[in-house]
């Protein structure tokens, strides 16, 4: 599966630990990735730059659903069932 370009749940629903440019302490759950474009794309795509974690992401159904807002659904859930804060 391809990533639906401009769903960008990724960037908003998981919290991110590794240094982004702009955000130097990671990413929490819930918050828009600074790098994300009006449109949901990624500024930083193809750059070097990029987080690792970013670039190894790999879209699938079981993550993404059928639709960007049950993408956005399915990687809060996960996030909030993993979190260390429960």
């Amino acid at each position: 599966m391809e990533c639906r370009i401009g769903c960008a749940a990724c960037c908003i629903a998981i919290s991110i630990s590794s240094p982004i440019p702009g955000m130097p302490n990671g990413k929490p759950a819930g918050v828009r990735c600074i790098q994300l474009t009006e449109d949901n794309k990624c500024r930083l795509f193809g750059l070097p730059e990029r987080p690792l974690i970013c670039s190894a992401f790999q879209a699938s159904e079981e993550i993404c659903g059928q639709s960007n807002e049950e993408a956005l659904a399915i990687l809060a859930a996960w996030e909030r069932a993993t979190s260390h804060d429960q």
